[in-house]
């Protein structure tokens, strides 16, 4: 699939550009090309930290997030592998804590990239494979990796002894990879699971909790849903977690939306449920205030997007682009919005996201709806976006960019009310949004 990536580093850029020309037939996920790049390269999966490997639809960046933060919090160092990146390439891997840089981040692409020849990998593949040979190559205690598309096939599934794994929420995503049915969705997420490794899972409906379990059994691997090894609660403002070990009680995260204390939990369970890292119960408490991930209902702070609105307004982001995840906003927004404040979505969706399931949780709110383009990226048409949105009975306008939507928005501003404002839809659209604020992730 195509990338878009680009950066300011000329160096970067040239790999970046002979990393945009690999494109495998179909774009068809396996683990034949990875498997056969990486032995090129000296075998680097057998040679990681601990691995914690994290599936889901919604919530393994959270996942990962806090798992990053609780071993950091411990004094320890992780690298991380996540995807897609929001403002720059090297976001999606971070040595020891700290973004690569770009010279090391060149030359390892280099090297994938030289030692490829005709096996042809896709544009993940080799960047799975540069973040592999970097994590065995830098030391840190762990490594946290997190699934890129479903997780059977996925090139991050070549690591065959992982400390652990999770899988955060499920729902309907990528279906043209994965399958149009929860149930084949779900099978595919649970392909990460190994021998004698623990599988550890949010709670499902037993539709889905079947396939998980099934899929656990036949790999061998002890499955500990929550619910049953172990469980977790957020009330009385505190995150309540027990498991066999004991009982803690944690503050409740510091990232917005309830739907955040449930991916916190399933890092503490991650953490508790192996022993090649060691991370105390103080640790994880700080966990909780110390984890970041942008473009997760994040509230923008002073920058020129967020000058463009009036004094006491608020601008909120989120890279959410299916209806589990909008079920999840619409949910923060329905308890964040006071009665009679104008409340505003700017509204970009890739063409291939269903545009009605992600308004449905928005349904007949007192709502207005910015359509815009998500720029370089196929999308859905402004015009059709804003008719799906009164279709869900929502007032609806279009717009040429998120700047052109806050001008509007701060033009026809009752400064007595000012309003809400998220922007949402695209992860792309997302990183558009903080570059243009000054915000890039660091």
């Amino acid at each position: 699939m195509a990338d878009h990536a680009t950066s300011a580093s000329a160096a970067v850029q040239h790999q970046l550009d002979r990393l945009g020309a690999l494109a495998p037939a179909g774009d068809v996920l396996g683990l034949e090309r990875i498997s056969a790049l990486l032995d090129r390269l000296g075998s680097p999966e057998r040679q990681l930290p601990p691995v914690f490997h994290v599936a889901g639809t919604n919530g393994k960046g959270s996942t990962c997030a806090f798992l990053r933060a609780a071993i950091e919090a411990e004094g320890l160092t992780a690298h991380v592998y996540s995807s897609p990146h929001l403002v720059r390439f090297n976001e999606r891997i971070r040595l020891a804590g700290k973004l690569i840089d770009d010279d090391l981040l060149a030359a390892l692409l280099a090297e994938t990239l030289n030692a490829a020849g005709d096996i042809r990998p896709s544009f993940f593949e080799a960047t799975t494979a540069a973040a592999l040979l970097a994590f065995s190559r830098i030391p840190a205690d762990a490594c946290i990796v997190e699934v890129g598309l479903g997780g059977r096939l996925d090139a991050t599934n070549v690591i065959a002894s992982p400390a652990i794994c999770g899988i955060a929420q499920l729902g309907l995503d990528h279906q043209s990879f994965l399958g149009t049915t929860i149930e084949a969705i779900s099978a595919e997420k649970a392909g990460i699971a190994k021998r004698d490794v623990p599988l550890v899972t949010q709670y499902y409906p037993a539709r889905i909790g079947n396939v998980i379990g099934e899929a656990a059994a036949r790999a061998g691997a002890p499955w500990l849903p929550r619910g049953g090894s172990w469980d977790a609660a957020a009330y009385q403002q505190k995150l309540h977690y027990r498991d066999k070990a004991g009982r803690i009680e944690l503050p409740l995260p510091r990232l917005h939306g309830a739907h955040q204390a449930m991916n916190a939990a399933l890092a503490i369970a991650m953490l508790r449920h192996q022993d090649a890292v060691h991370v105390r119960d103080s640790a994880l408490r700080a966990a909780m205030g110390w984890a970041e991930w942008p473009a997760r209902l994040q509230r923008l702070t002073d920058g020129p997007l967020h000058a463009i609105l009036a004094p006491g307004s608020e601008l909120w982001l989120d890279g959410g682009h299916n209806p589990a995840a909008a079920r999840a906003i619409a949910d923060f927004f329905r308890g964040h919005v006071p009665a009679r404040r104008p409340f505003h979505i700017i509204l970009g969706l890739l063409e291939t996201k269903d545009a009605t399931g992600l308004l449905k949780p928005f349904r007949n709110r007192s709502i207005t709806v910015h359509a815009i383009p998500v720029p370089g990226h196929a999308h859905h048409p402004p015009a059709m976006l804003a008719a799906k949105a009164q279709e869900a009975g929502l007032t609806a306008l279009t717009a040429t960019s998120a700047e052109d939507a806050l001008s509007w928005i701060a033009r026809h501003a009752d400064r007595g009310q000012p309003p809400i404002v998220l922007i949402l839809g695209s992860l792309y659209l997302a990183g558009e949004v903080l570059a243009k604020n000054d915000q890039a992730p660091v």
